[in-house]
């Protein structure tokens, strides 16, 4: 995903060093940083010798535990806490935070999620689930935002003697317990080998393993691809993934909604979501945080004729088994969102999704006036329906 990075002015620094050399008693404009590096690093005599020595005394009588077993009416479960991901306190990690021993739940008093009641498909969490993070100005998504939201991954031996390691292959979307939407592009190659993949629904943060809520690891067991998939121009770019067995609903886990087959979004504000790289190129980065973007969806005729001002050329035809969203500049999904779902939100009822395309190609990553590429959910959901009853599955799941 394409972000920019808030820059901190040096205005701002002065004005917070002279607030804290206030604070101290350091008014003295000549002597003010010394006057604040005494009175924050000086030893302290006793308990009781000002705010300084006050907070010296709560952070050396703490310990670092998951936000969600502190009690301190700081970070609470209820989704008002606030998380900054950028700031770093005396912990090692932000999902830590700094507690006393008595604040302290023993662990079998940890908080646990309360089951999850289905409430029907394309639930947003907007606001995120248990906690709410500030400082993310990388266009990171909240935790458990899009709880439909699946990476795909492989397992890869990297030396013949060495255990197997998980490597990420794209995005899905679940639209059935036991159902990942995704990109023929991803999987095509691997029909035979669906044995070699697994999902992983409810992940945000690849790097932390103290979130609120586990993700959920499932294996494949069968690739389904569209009969009429060209590998080439990338038509009818759908697969369906079916678990060996479904995953558990959960405040992070749960389906998305599908189109109905004459729905149109045109003009629709939507959201995209994935892992995939910052920029196009070498120089791109996988994305750490699941990372989201809103995007327009650009009319199917002014999309084809934006894409032919590109390299493709002035007789390029745009499929209809596609769909289009973006040309804004520095927005747009890049290489690795492939299979990652673009949702819109429904008409009838703006809080809840459906999924509208299926990151498919483009021509760079947030090139100026040049939309992504998206299969066309809506056009593709009859022959979903038909897979899905082929298989002996519950296609109400999916339905708004």
């Amino acid at each position: 995903m394409k972000w920019t990075t808030r820059l901190t002015t040096l205005s701002a620094l002065f004005g917070a060093f002279f607030v804290a050399a206030q604070q101290q008693g350091c008014t003295d404009a000549k002597g003010g940083l010394d006057c604040l590096i005494d009175n924050v690093y000086k030893p302290s005599s006793t308990a009781s010798t000002g705010p300084v020595a006050s907070s010296t005394v709560q952070e050396d009588n703490c310990e670092c535990v998951p936000y969600y077993q502190c009690q301190n009416d700081t970070i609470t479960t209820q989704g008002i806490g606030l998380i900054d991901i950028r700031l770093m306190g005396p912990c090692d990690d932000y999902l830590n935070v700094c507690c006393k021993p008595p604040d302290v739940l023993k662990p079998n008093e940890a908080i646990k999620p309360q089951p999850t009641q289905r409430t029907g498909c394309g639930r947003r969490n907007p606001d995120g689930i248990g906690f709410r993070i500030t400082g993310n100005n990388d266009n990171e998504a909240q935790f458990g935002e899009f709880p439909w939201m699946v990476a795909v991954l492989r397992e890869q031996n990297i030396t013949n003697n060495s255990a197997p390691i998980n490597v990420y292959q794209c995005g899905g979307a679940l639209i059935h317990p036991q159902v990942v939407l995704t990109a023929a592009h991803c999987v095509n190659g691997r029909r035979k080998e669906a044995h070699t993949l697994k999902i992983r629904a409810g992940e945000w943060d690849t790097q932390r393993r103290n979130e609120i809520l586990p993700h959920q690891d499932r294996n494949v067991s069968k690739i389904v691809v569209h009969e009429n998939f060209h590998s080439g121009a990338l038509y009818n770019n759908v697969a369906l993934m079916i678990l060996e067995t479904p995953v558990d609903i959960a405040e992070n886990v749960d389906v998305v909604c599908l189109p109905e087959t004459s729905e149109i979004f045109d003009g629709s504000r939507c959201y995209a979501s994935g892992w995939g790289k910052d920029i196009f190129g070498k120089e791109g980065r996988y994305q750490v945080i699941l990372k989201s973007i809103d995007l327009p969806v650009v009319p199917h005729d002014v999309c084809q004729t934006t894409l032919r001002t590109t390299r493709l050329g002035k007789y390029f035809i745009l499929d209809p088994s596609f769909i289009c969203a973006g040309g804004e500049p520095g927005k747009d999904t890049c290489k690795g969102d492939g299979g990652s779902p673009l949702v819109c939100p429904l008409k009838s009822d703006p809080t809840r999704y459906v999924q509208a395309g299926i990151v498919a190609w483009g021509i760079g990553c947030g090139e100026k006036r040049v939309p992504g590429v998206y299969a066309n959910v809506a056009r593709l959901r009859a022959w979903i329906d038909e897979q899905m009853v082929f298989n002996n599955l519950d296609i109400s799941t999916y339905r708004a």
